[in-house]
């Protein structure tokens, strides 16, 4: 594809894979304009965002406008939700496609007026001619199909012309959310007729009950699907009744066995290397050469950086509806990727894709591949062995801690010399990583579903595929922004049993391995006597890149802070999130306190380059939460796995930060208008988990590489400092 066609497709977005324009785009008499895409909304707001976009173009207020939710055979396929592209893809095929359809309309137009479309305007509703004669949208509409879309992109209005994009824009799914309103979120959804489960399965994934099973327990029936079962009443409360009753009396035997020995712990990870690759220009290669030798530096640093696993931690469990009818099976789901699911569904199922019907419906936030698509299967199975009627499965919260995909523990190493004149002249880095890939995709004779093994006879568990393309997985954000000599990364991906299943958290690997690289660059900083953020503009040749990290220490008043251990320290954070997306620098202030190794993060100052802000109160909402999430990854969150699997059940288990906990957010746009938007969704995950590392090695002179930092740690590497050891 020529840099031209590069520049086309990016400006379709979508709809260059999905060129019917009636697919994107309805109208709805009198006043209303239905638009339709693949992507879901996870309360990130892209509702919002695409409600802005197609608004702009139509040249229509935002209230005539309804995005609606994903439904398979109804929306375009755009695959997964994923990797903060929605607004770069969907965004821009939705913003094609209604400028598309403004020039449909005004051919229309012309040819009933009579007068040549250039001459017309396509505003508010109406295609007006110069002599005041004018027709409204709906009736153009109605001559026929809107037809295919050209693969030349249309014009899009005027920057000096538009009127919703690059302000503030309401939220269109809060309201229902914030007043409570029945069926706003999955787990609230009432159909007629609706029953409700909970499921109940063993320790290991694919276990057996053994032993007689009750037909009835107190007001809920008892269904067995193939390994699985179900407790289904008409009252929730009374499911959950049955479901504690019978956890207490059946006995499992048999399924997948958890690892032996601490699946985080770095020695075990490198014994159980399964693949090793070279990472080149962001895309992951085999046959990586030998490690670098630093022959050239005068002085060389090696550092070690480690997360544990981590849990999605959804505020609300996973939860899907379904009714089967005998010959249609339909399934409500918050899941990511409604398209891959309805194929995986209906492997799993034995059912002719046709012959299912996924619609997304506003659930629990994930950002990541968390339980939404196991409970479907679960919910499916319900539902098939009890046709006539809807079923509502929720999980509990102990089954959403053990039974969800985990975000992979990782560990990254890094060597890298400095020159005689303070600069980087060599930079290896390592990084282990157990994949971050188990959605569900077709997998011939096999399935990425829990629930899958509880089939009779059961699908065996399908292996995750390497994510070698550019900035996936495990290698993604590996290769450092800066200009550092010689360089070369190798990603080294770690196998374990079937039973431990990772997958997707947001940002992938750059979380770890934005905080490695910051982190080397603070402590190679410290080795060539120079200040943190002039060592870093010294060494990164992007303009972007200097101006968010200046904008960052700018609005914190600077990066100095009165050390000690009972005194604020400060740090900084960079990264462009996969290299090519939004630009994002973060200075936090941390206290530490050596009684009880207590780490408190204060203040984040956060600086953005996401090219042209569609909603910027929207784009900062994305950078702000992502902060905060990263917060609490790097303070507080590891989930541990025992001989029968996770062990927390609770919030007691796995804490997470409390309201309480969450320090003061600044953030300032570097606004862009003239360039393409860029994802954002993740950008802030890795800086600002790095500036918190090393905002917590200013405060006390330690330099702390295991995550999280909970007091444990941290009043261990107090001792150790105290010691004389670093």
């Amino acid at each position: 594809m020529s840099a031209l066609d590069e520049t086309a497709a990016a400006r379709l977005g979508s709809l260059a894979d999905h060129p019917d324009l009636d697919r994107w785009v309805q109208f709805l008499p009198p006043d209303r304009v239905r638009v339709r895409t693949g992507k879901v909304e996870l309360g990130q707001g892209l509702r919002t965002t695409l409600t802005v976009l197609a608004a702009e173009e139509l040249g229509l207020a935002p209230e005539q406008v309804e995005v609606a939710p994903a439904v398979t055979d109804q929306a375009p396929d755009e695959g997964f939700t994923a990797g903060s592209r929605s607004t770069m893809t969907s965004g821009a095929g939705v913003r094609q496609a209604c400028a598309q359809v403004r020039g449909v309309l005004a051919r229309r137009a012309a040819a009933r007026l009579g007068v040549d479309a250039a001459q017309l305007q396509v505003d508010g509703g109406w295609v007006s001619a110069p002599d005041g004669r004018r027709v409204d949208y709906w009736s153009l509409a109605a001559e026929g199909p809107l037809g295919p879309a050209s693969l030349e992109p249309s014009p899009l209005r005027p920057a000096e012309a538009r009127r919703l994009v690059g302000r503030p824009a309401r939220r269109v799914d809060l309201p229902a959310k914030l007043t409570g309103q029945v069926g706003a979120f999955l787990a609230d959804l009432r159909l007629p007729g609706l029953r409700y489960a909970r499921v109940l399965r063993g320790p290991r994934p694919g276990s057996r009950p053994v032993g007689p099973m009750p037909e009835r327990i107190g007001e809920a029936q008892v269904i067995r699907c193939g390994n699985l079962l179900a407790l289904v009443a008409e009252r929730e409360g009374d499911a959950q009744l049955a479901l504690e009753t019978l956890a207490s009396q059946v006995h499992f035997e048999g399924g997948l066995p958890w690892p032996g020995t601490d699946p985080a712990d770095p020695a075990t990870m490198a014994a159980n290397e399964a693949a090793r690759y070279r990472v080149e220009d962001g895309v992951a290669a085999p046959d990586p050469p030998p490690p670098l030798k630093h022959q050239v530096a005068e002085r060389v640093l090696r550092t070690r950086y480690r997360r544990g696993f981590l849990l999605h931690g959804s505020i609300g469990p996973s939860a899907a509806c379904a009714r089967f009818d005998g010959q249609h099976l339909e399934v409500w789901t918050h899941s990511q990727g409604i398209g891959p699911l309805r194929q995986s569904l209906a492997d799993a199922l034995g059912l002719p894709p046709d012959a299912l019907t996924v619609r997304h419906h506003d659930g629990p936030g994930c950002y990541g591949h968390n339980g939404a698509d196991d409970v479907a299967l679960d919910a499916a199975l319900v539902a098939r062995a009890l046709p006539g009627r809807p079923v509502l499965v929720r999980w509990t919260r102990a089954q959403e801690h053990r039974q969800e995909p985990l975000g992979p523990a990782m560990a990254v190493e890094i060597s890298a010399g400095l020159g005689t004149d303070g600069r980087i002249r060599s930079w290896q880095e390592d990084v282990w990583t157990y994949p971050h890939n188990a959605r569900p995709v077709p997998a011939p004779g096999a399935s990425r579903l829990l629930g899958a093994l509880d089939l009779d006879p059961p699908l065996p568990p399908a292996g995750p595929v390497p994510m070698l393309h550019h900035e996936a997985g495990g290698h993604r954000n590996a290769t450092p922004a800066y200009r550092l000599g010689r360089l070369q990364v190798v990603e080294h991906l770690v196998a374990s049993t079937p039973a431990l299943r990772t997958s997707a958290l947001r940002s992938l690997g750059a979380h770890l391995n934005v905080v490695a690289i910051e982190g080397a660059m603070d402590e190679l900083a410290a080795l060539a006597g120079a200040d943190p953020l002039a060592f870093r503009l010294d060494h990164l040749p992007d303009p972007r890149a200097r101006a968010v990290l200046e904008a960052a220490v700018a609005l914190a008043g600077g990066l100095d802070a009165p050390g000690g251990l009972d005194a604020p320290g400060r740090g900084i954070g960079f990264a462009r999130y996969e290299n090519t997306m939004a630009y994002v620098a973060c200075v936090a202030e941390v206290t530490v306190d050596p009684r009880d190794g207590r780490v408190r993060a204060q203040r984040l100052w956060l600086a953005a380059d996401a090219g042209e802000s569609i909603d910027p109160d929207g784009l900062v909402n994305q950078l702000e939460g992502g902060a905060i999430q990263a917060t609490s990854w790097t303070l507080k969150e590891e989930a541990h796995i025992g001989p029968e699997g996770p062990l927390a059940t609770d919030w007691a288990g796995y804490p997470i930060l409390r309201f309480s906990e969450v320090p003061e957010v600044q953030t300032v746009l570097l606004g862009q208008p003239d360039q393409p938007p860029l994802g954002a969704g993740e950008a802030a995950c890795g800086p600002v988990a790095a500036a918190l590392v090393n905002a917590t090695a200013q405060a006390t002179g330690a330099r702390f590489r295991d995550l999280p930092l909970q007091p444990e740690r941290v009043l261990g590497g107090l001792d150790a400092l105290l010691r004389g050891e670093d």
